[in-house]
């Protein structure tokens, strides 16, 4: 990775300015992205606390968030749970990218900096090198900094809010099935089409690339779902 790109990717504890709730969130959504914490896990607040050395508020504050975007759900008596995840929600949830992920990436492509157009220049390397490697959580790390760099470059700030939560509930479908789609360098190739045209400055045709993204990304979804249809995919 490149300098820059290190540095989005660095721990979000070497940020002084950051509140201790945001790094909770930022890191219990990757653990449980991850699997770390899979699907129906039970956490508690003092269990996440020791194990992110933090107090308890942050955590508390963290779980709020995580439930809104449906990452975890709050059982009466027995503590939190860590949800699953669901193919037909994931074809909702395309269905309503879609037409985001045009917006940002035309506002990109219009609005970006010299310097941001250079980050996403390298972002389009990594992103090549990670599926030519086969590197799973590599991959997944490189489409979490293409996305939030690509809406950084938007410059709008209500984009930004209504992104983050879709790209991390996509990042987790992901992150389970990809390895059963062999998708890496189709899907990388698709991005690296939408960070050349955005680099270019052409919104008409960034917007063209990121709509056979949104295709390519609706087939790997139904492909898992005809998988699990015939009983050869896996559960959650």
């Amino acid at each position: 990775m490149s300098s820059k790109i290190r540095d989005l990717a660095a721990d979000p504890f070497t940020d002084p300015d950051q509140r201790l709730a945001d790094v909770a969130f930022e890191k219990l959504e990757e653990m449980i992205v991850m699997r770390i914490l899979p699907p129906n896990t039970m956490v508690s607040e003092q269990q996440l606390a020791a194990e992110l050395n933090m107090g308890r508020t942050p955590i508390r504050e963290a779980l709020q968030r995580l439930r809104q975007i449906g990452f975890v759900e709050m059982q009466p008596r027995r503590g939190t749970m860590v949800c699953g995840t669901d193919i037909h929600q994931q074809l909702e949830l395309l269905e309503v990218r879609r037409p985001l992920e045009e917006l940002v990436v035309s506002c990109a492509a219009e609005r970006a900096t010299p310097e941001e157009r250079e980050l996403l220049q390298d972002l389009s390397k990594g992103i090549v090198r990670a599926a030519a490697a086969g590197d799973t959580t590599d991959y997944l790390r490189y489409n979490r900094l293409i996305h939030e760099s690509e809406v950084r470059a938007a410059h709008n700030s209500m984009l930004s809010q209504i992104m983050a939560a879709n790209h991390a509930q996509s990042r987790r479908f992901w992150y389970q099935h990809i390895q059963q789609n062999r998708a890496f360098e189709e899907g990388a190739k698709c991005h690296s089409t939408v960070l050349e045209q955005i680099i270019a400055g052409d919104a008409e045709r960034a917007r063209l690339a990121v709509k056979l993204l949104m295709e390519f990304l609706e087939g790997l979804t139904l492909s898992t779902l005809n998988k699990y249809s015939s009983g050869t995919g896996k559960g959650s």
